[in-house]
């Protein structure tokens, strides 16, 4: 038993740094393309953002340990299984360029493993329903925002020459970039500390589903050190392919992703960073107009969007099933 639960906090591990890896993009697709910052520089301030955000609160943490599956019907196997299934999607994804909601792939592959130990009655439909519920419409809100935001600094900066714009806006930039970054830590890394929580409750080390210190610690250098080493093919998905950005265009998308994303933190919604930021993107270049966003590509990440949950539920359950032969 020992065992495996240090092998589900290693696997957890491993999936924290595969979702930074491919959620960098997220932070840093917008101000690397608008060129505000060198490629290296934008890594390193959204990796210390990130690490900094993780310790901002730990009520997503919480929603993720209990309201997915019932925490006494869940045992180290299944913990491990569905982390192994996440974090080898997000790497597949990472990849070939896709960005993806690791919020979905954890979920789903939690779903699956579960099923796949105990069958469906494990599953907490009331705590899925507010966890699915946060994650189908935060998107939308995303899009709203950045669009209206964008069309307010449009009837503001309008009349004040491009070059003016962009040079300011590459300023604040900076700024809305690093609480995105700070953002996405506090949303993103407290899934994996829910899930390492989850194992060790089940596990019979600790008493109740609260995150210890050390936790916390893990998932946030975890998540800093996927961050770091920059999903170079997703960011230029996000930040290129999409959508031809200036400063102001990053600026209005990043402070609107990051309003939505500290919003869900801080009432303990997990959502995913991915789908808010692209569809932030998205509602930004709408405001110049439609054909202004490459919709092929956006479609394409729609796409991978949702394929992730039937995906990796299936491989989690898969991985239950196999895995269960060998250990008791």
């Amino acid at each position: 038993m020992a065992d495996l639960v240090i092998l589900t906090v290693v696997v957890a591990i491993l999936f924290d740094i595969s979702n930074g890896w491919n959620d960098s993009a997220n932070a840093i697709a917008t101000v690397v393309s608008t060129r505000v910052l060198s490629p290296m520089a934008a890594v390193t301030l959204a990796a210390v953002m990130n690490i900094a955000g993780a310790f901002a609160t730990t009520a997503v943490a919480k929603t993720i340990g209990k309201g997915v599956v019932d925490p006494a019907a869940v045992t180290s196997l299944v913990v491990a299984s569905a982390l192994l299934a996440g974090f080898l999607w997000n790497g597949l994804m990472t990849f070939v360029g896709m960005p993806v909601s690791a919020s979905h792939a954890l979920i789903g592959s939690l779903m699956g493993s579960a099923a796949a130990y105990g069958g469906v009655k494990v599953l907490n439909f009331s705590g899925l329903t507010k966890i699915f519920s946060a994650l189908l419409i935060s998107p939308p809100v995303g899009m709203i925002i950045g669009y209206a935001l964008m069309k307010l600094i449009l009837q503001i900066w309008g009349r004040f020459p491009p070059t003016l714009v962009n040079r300011q806006f590459g300023r604040l930039q900076i700024l809305s970039s690093s609480f995105m970054a700070f953002g996405h830590g506090s949303n993103d890394a407290q899934k994996v500390m829910g899930i390492i929580t989850l194992a060790l409750f089940s596990g019979g080390y600790i008493p109740s589903i609260e995150v210890p210190f050390w936790v916390v610690l893990a998932c946030a250098l975890a998540m800093g050190l996927g961050t770091a080493m920059g999903g170079w093919k997703v960011i230029k998905t996000v930040g290129v392919n999409m959508l031809k950005l200036e400063p102001v265009h990053g600026f209005a998308a990043e402070t609107a992703a990051t309003a939505v994303i500290l919003s869900s933190s801080l009432t303990g919604l997990p959502v995913s960073t991915t789908h808010v930021i692209t569809s932030s993107i998205m509602g930004v270049g709408a405001t110049r107009r439609l054909s202004a966003v490459r919709w092929g590509v956006a479609g394409k990440i729609v796409l991978a969007w949702v394929f992730t949950l039937p995906a990796c539920f299936l491989m989690a359950y898969g991985a239950t099933t196999v895995m269960g032969l060998f250990i008791d």
